[in-house]
């Protein structure tokens, strides 16, 4: 027996949900279909691995604790507010929240002189110091979806984190803009990505860049030199390295066949760089996380830079993805709240931003700050770090910990256990989640209310 969509389903019943906001990674896919018997989900439709596994899970029992004792809600909220309130400087880390979260989390790290980050920011501040320091022409992934016809992917396994990536954006059945669109160019540039989700009746040509991690910054400052046409310095390339994009790309340039920079051959190089000029609507596309490397931040820069170059005589645009752990929706209210883009600390009773000073990771790592409270409600994965602080967790129920918290509290899921509404990577839209009724877990922003409220 299937109940109506989205309406009340006698007890044992199955009840099935159209339309569901996915909060596991940042494209917040919004047309999953999703039903609930008693408190076991199945995704139905338009499911990935990562939201299937997610929403499928077995949520273990929890109860709140305080030292390892069972207590009841307003017990550990009491033992909460009792440590925040004998806390010189709290660090507020984790927040994998929804918007009603963040705001919860900010207003109580600004009433107790706190510090606040996202445990992803790391990844995210690859963007930030680019778009601070000068800016850069975006895309989103509607634009992209409709306009691209050349989609470059740089450095990133999108598809891992993105499993729709592919299928919603760059192989849509269906765009506003047809002649645009019709047939895509898909070029992946980095070590060893993974190319298979680039197939489908809207791709055309796909090219692999095999170019070293520890190259690729080499390689986007060539790209973009090549485009200013500048002169390189290359080096003799081994006589039976064949170019990858030689039988398949135009290029004006009379390079030496057997030069060769970052490792990939100068004349592939500027075959590359025909191709970006001939683009209608190129867009260029990395995802933060998978810049793992020292000074990643350049590499994003290059990328603004070779883009805004691209703008002179065409149109190209960058797309940056991630986005986990609500990650873009908790930097959008540090900036709707404070007008910083979290890492943010309110010891001195006014919000001060230091990208630097204020990171949690570093701020553990060096013994600052006396007591950790810790917000994860969507995956298992985003545990606390192992710290000798006393620790306050409010966490999903299966939460991974490397040590009993001081004080825990199981809060619910957004768009799982409750309804609220997220930011989406290309921080343009913020999206519903819907309440599908897994469990009557509480929701984060409430329990951080009340433990404000009892301050």
């Amino acid at each position: 027996m299937t109940a109506a969509a989205n309406g009340d389903a006698p007890e044992g019943a199955e009840q099935l949900y159209h339309n569901v906001t996915c909060p596991f990674c940042g494209l917040l896919c919004d047309d999953l279909e999703v039903a609930r018997t008693g408190s076991t989900l199945r995704v139905t439709k338009n499911g990935c691995p990562r939201s299937t596994g997610w929403f499928q899970r077995t949520l273990p029992s929890a109860k709140p604790t305080v030292r390892g004792q069972e207590v009841s809600l307003e017990e550990a909220i009491k033992a909460a507010a009792a440590l925040i309130k004998d806390s010189k400087l709290p660090l507020y880390g984790g927040l994998g929240t929804d918007v009603d979260g963040a705001r919860a989390a900010i207003s109580l790290a600004d009433k107790s002189c706190g510090v606040f980050d996202h445990a992803l920011s790391e990844g995210q501040y690859r963007n930030f110091k680019v778009l601070q320091t000068s800016g850069w022409i975006m895309s989103t992934l509607t634009e992209t979806r409709n306009r691209a016809d050349l989609i470059v992917i740089v450095g990133s396994d999108v598809d891992k984190a993105h499993g729709r990536f592919f299928e919603r954006i760059v192989n849509a059945p269906d765009t506003m803009f047809e002649s645009l669109a019709a047939k895509r160019t898909v070029v992946f540039i980095g070590e060893g990505l993974n190319t298979a989700a680039a197939k489908g009746p809207r791709i055309g040509d796909v090219v692999s860049v095999d170019c070293p991690t520890a190259n690729l910054m080499d390689l986007l400052g060539v790209l973009q030199a090549r485009l200013r046409d500048h002169n390189v310095q290359a080096s003799e390339a081994p006589a039976q390295k064949r170019g990858f994009l030689s039988s398949l790309l135009p290029t004006s340039r009379a390079a030496e066949p057997s030069a060769e920079v970052a490792g990939v051959k100068l004349a592939d190089i500027d075959a590359l760089v025909e191709l970006f000029k001939a683009a209608k609507y190129g867009v260029m596309v990395w995802a933060p996380p998978g810049l793992n490397f020292p000074q990643a931040d350049l590499a994003v820069h290059l990328v603004s830079d070779i883009v805004k170059e691209l703008n002179v005589t065409g149109r190209f645009a960058g797309l940056s993805l991630g986005g986990a752990e609500g990650s873009p929706s908790v930097a959008s209210v540090s900036a709707w709240q404070t007008g910083y883009p979290m890492r943010v600390s309110f010891a001195s009773g006014a919000p001060k931003f230091d990208s630097y000073r204020n990171s949690i990771g570093r701020m553990l790592a060096d013994k600052e700050g006396d007591l950790l409270v810790w917000l994860a409600s969507f995956t298992t994965d985003l545990g606390p770090p192992a710290t000798d602080l006393p620790t306050i967790v409010l966490g999903t129920p299966g939460l991974r910990m490397s040590q009993p918290p001081t004080v825990y509290i199981p809060v619910g899921t957004p768009g799982v256990d409750h309804a609220g509404s997220m930011v989406r990577c290309d921080n343009v839209v913020s999206l519903p989640l819907k309440n599908l009724g897994r469990s009557r877990l509480p929701r984060a922003a409430d329990v951080l209310a009340a433990v404000e409220s009892a301050l």
